[in-house]
């Protein structure tokens, strides 16, 4: 495995922190059980402890570096993780529904469990990595991705809770999942600010274009530009007035799923695949 090519200090730090989510996880499944609640306050506590080990880690590089530690996307996806671990610490003081923890710390765990696909020692930082263009769209595009899961759980929820009132299961809806409408709110604010922020790291994507001297469109017909753009898009069409596009709580929780899709697939897919030369480094 990739992961086993680190350091051993951030060897260690990554184990130990993929370890401690695979604990929130399951603790996310126990508390989802009858009389599970009492494993509800182990899970804030578990996420701590790996944002910790996780931004250990990244301070390993950043002195191995002796610069910010984005220079690669294995920094950038335990970035994203940490960030995703953040958001959960944050709206879980708001919302104190079980199945909202459960179905992030998965969502974490599988991130980081993808980090491990793409580790690698820290490269040395390349100069185009420090202009304020690059600082810009590489914070821009992990706060886009976070937003966007955030809106993906809340989507997944939605539909969880629908179905299961279709079915008639209320009482495995009430006190589990926020009502429905409030998980309509939670999705549309998840999208206007993933929208926001890719829209930002769009911009300065092109602007880092500009300033190499490449080709706008060797970038933009990049199948992880596409991927991006393309969830774009999505997010946008969203966020037109519902009368226009007539579209109900169950379409645009899928449509923000597919956003999501997309997104992994252009952070990740893409570049394991190969099929992007979305690499500034070679610059």
């Amino acid at each position: 495995m990739k992961m086993l090519e680190l350091p051993m200090p951030e060897t260690i730090a990554f184990l130990s922190a993929v370890l401690v989510y695979i604990a929130a996880a399951v603790v996310g499944i126990f508390q989802l059980l009858p009389g599970g609640n009492k494993y509800k306050q182990f899970l804030s506590p578990l996420v701590s402890f790996a944002v910790a080990l996780e931004a250990v880690i990244l301070i390993f590089r950043a002195v191995t570096l002796k610069a910010v530690p984005l220079t690669g996307l294995f920094e950038s996806m335990i970035v994203l993780t940490i960030v995703f671990g953040l958001v959960y610490l944050f709206f879980s003081i708001a919302i104190q529904q079980v199945w909202f923890g459960s179905v992030m710390v998965w969502l974490i765990l599988a991130m980081i469990l993808m980090a491990g696909i793409v580790a690698s020692p820290a490269s040395e930082p390349h100069a185009v990595a420090a202009t304020p263009w690059a600082i810009a769209h590489a914070i821009a595009m992990i706060l886009g991705g976070a937003a966007t899961m955030f809106a993906t759980a809340s989507a997944f929820l939605y539909l969880l809770g629908n179905h299961r009132l279709k079915l008639k299961k209320v009482m495995q809806v009430l006190g589990r999942v926020p009502n429905i409408e409030k998980l309509e709110q939670m999705t549309l604010l998840g999208i206007r600010a993933g929208f926001v922020l890719i829209t930002i790291g769009l911009i300065s994507g092109l602007g880092l274009v500009w300033l190499l001297g490449t080709g706008i469109f060797e970038w933009l017909t990049d199948v992880k530009v596409v991927c991006i753009i393309a969830a774009w898009g999505l997010l946008g069409i969203m966020l037109l007035p519902a009368r226009m596009l007539l579209l109900k709580g169950k379409a645009r929780a899928y449509m923000t799923i597919a956003v999501f899709v997309l997104l992994l697939f252009a952070i990740l897919g893409a570049t394991i695949l190969g099929t992007t030369q979305h690499d500034f480094s070679r610059y």
